[in-house]
């Protein structure tokens, strides 16, 4: 089973940056020849710093680099906030699809996540099933939800 997980800048989807000259971060982790591409984004137009409302979008990318033909049955994220509470959330496939994915291709979807704190974390994975009806789950990797009014510290 392939497995990786590294910061990356060659994933399909590339959205503005809102500083241009810094590059845009993307996460991404391999299982079982399914890749994961993660790019979070700071929605600071929706979001209300002084009302503790922080959103960001994140699109990601699902590309099938096996040789069987998958569908994307479920999702489990668990989402941390810089208080470090915790929520967990399960459901049946994305943004309301159950993508079926042959070889070769990729499925990407945009959604969303607010918090109460500008800064957090969010990990999860894909339940996924083969045409011979093999369930087994493909790991999204930790992601990084940091707006402009995250402290920053070195340690």
């Amino acid at each position: 089973m392939a497995h990786r997980l590294a910061l990356s800048h060659n994933c399909a989807y590339n959205p503005p940056h809102p500083k241009p000259h810094l590059p845009v971060p993307m996460y991404e982790a391999v299982t079982r020849d399914i890749r994961i591409c993660v790019t979070p984004q700071y929605l600071e137009d929706e979001s209300a710093p002084e009302e503790g409302r922080y959103l960001w979008a994140y699109t990601i990318d699902i590309s099938n680099e096996g040789q069987e033909t998958v569908q994307l049955r479920s999702r489990h994220w668990r989402i941390t906030d810089a208080a470090g509470r915790t929520e967990e959330v399960r459901g049946p496939g994305v943004v309301g699809k159950q993508p079926t994915l042959s070889p070769g291709t990729t499925f990407t979807y945009t959604s969303g996540c607010p918090l109460s704190t500008p800064s957090g974390i969010m990990v999860g994975s894909y339940q996924m099933t083969t045409e011979k009806g093999e369930l087994f789950n493909v790991e999204v990797p930790a992601f990084s939800l940091d707006s402009p009014h995250a402290r920053r510290s070195v340690n």
